[in-house]
């Protein structure tokens, strides 16, 4: 495996740097830089991009100090980011089996560094909403790369020129193994939110080890709703349906509720299919409960996921005031006679009762 470094990331790592080859194979070539997230701070992140589809593999909390072993920390940030993209582990041991032993090069091609520099600027984007976003600290982080290459680029000069980075990847791993690329266990599950007047329901497919943290920011896209509200998550017992656990945002919460659990460290698998109901509270003043329910086990997964079934109904806008204020805010809404009806419409902004088509039509969730 060829990686060509900036001059700022081999002066950190302090090594001489080989001259490139020019036949190296571009699938197995990549160029690295070490840059900084927040603007205020230091160096934290080094941002690699693959030479032959941009696909993007960040690690962020890499100060000067820490750069011991960055050939391995490099090959398993690869290897990490795949997996949590649910990638057969067989066809990523392949791949980095192929790619060979890792060997640094000098970089000096400014095209690459520009398109270095533009994963750069959406890497940074990712990592700090992850970061100004989590209830826990984040020290060491790996796998964010998947998602900055869930964004598409070369849109410079047309829309038929663009791609998704993750997309050819995939596409390029399964020519070269002659394999598919996914395999893994996932479960399909069935989330309904009860609004009284009707049920907005979403069906969805799932990894088996999705986190919880994960499958929060899965609900807020596919509700629409905006993540400005705590949450937590409550699993049944099958048979008398009493709590069994309490799935809260961060250790803070738990000098509130001490036998309670931080979602962090827990995954879906850990209680489905085991039991088979769980509530998801977002926003503590409206409530809005969420049940969802297991509805099958798929032992061999082989598409991307999440993925979005179905879609029924649409959901409230935030701050509505829960299930009474949202009837209140419907009956509004639906009579333009109504004394608050411009003021309401106007508060709604682009909420429409229905689901629009692109929210409806079944589709691989992105986790941005």
């Amino acid at each position: 495996m060829q990686i060509a470094l900036t001059k700022k990331l081999a002066n950190a790592m302090g090594i001489k740097l080989a001259q490139a080859k020019n036949d190296a194979e571009p699938l197995f070539s990549w160029t690295a830089n070490w840059t900084n997230t927040f603007h205020n701070h230091k160096e934290d992140t080094v941002v690699m991009i693959n030479n032959a589809n941009r696909f993007t593999v960040t690690i962020y909390g890499v100060r000067r100090n820490q750069f011991k072993d960055v050939a391995t920390k490099m090959t398993a940030a690869i290897r990490h980011t795949l997996l949590a993209m649910n990638i057969d582990p067989e066809v990523v041991d392949e791949y980095l089996h192929l790619s060979g032993e890792v060997e640094f090069i000098s970089n000096n091609d400014r095209a690459q560094t520009a398109r270095l520099n533009h994963q750069g600027l959406h890497a940074a984007f990712v990592i700090g909403r992850r970061v100004n976003e989590s209830m826990e600290e984040i020290r060491y982080e790996d796998t964010l790369g998947q998602v900055v290459s869930t964004l598409p680029v070369n849109l410079s000069k047309s829309l038929d020129e663009g791609f998704v980075p993750a997309k050819e990847m995939v596409k390029a791993l399964e020519e070269l193994t002659g394999k598919p690329a996914y395999r893994y266990r996932a479960f399909e599950l069935l989330v309904t939110l009860d609004l009284d007047r009707y049920q907005a329901k979403r069906r969805l497919i799932v990894p088996a080890d999705i986190g919880f943290e994960k499958l929060h920011r899965l609900l807020q896209q596919v509700f629409a709703w905006k993540n400005c509200h705590l949450h937590d998550y409550t699993v049944f017992d099958n048979t008398n349906s009493k709590p069994v656990a309490r799935l809260v945002m961060s250790k803070e919460d738990l000098a509130y509720d001490s036998s309670a659990l931080v979602e962090t460290r827990h995954r879906l698998s850990d209680f489905f299919p085991e039991y088979s109901q769980m509530l998801y509270t977002y926003d503590m003043g409206d409530t809005w409960e969420h049940v969802i329910d297991f509805v099958r086990e798929i032992e061999e997964h082989d598409e991307e996921a999440p993925y979005l079934l179905e879609a029924i109904g649409q959901a409230p806008p935030e701050d509505v005031g829960g299930v009474p204020g949202y009837l209140d805010f419907l009956e509004i809404m639906f009579d333009p006679d109504h004394p608050d009806y411009t003021e309401t419409k106007e508060w709604a902004g682009y909420w429409k009762p229905e689901l629009r088509d692109f929210e409806a039509r079944p589709r691989v969730i992105d986790w941005l």
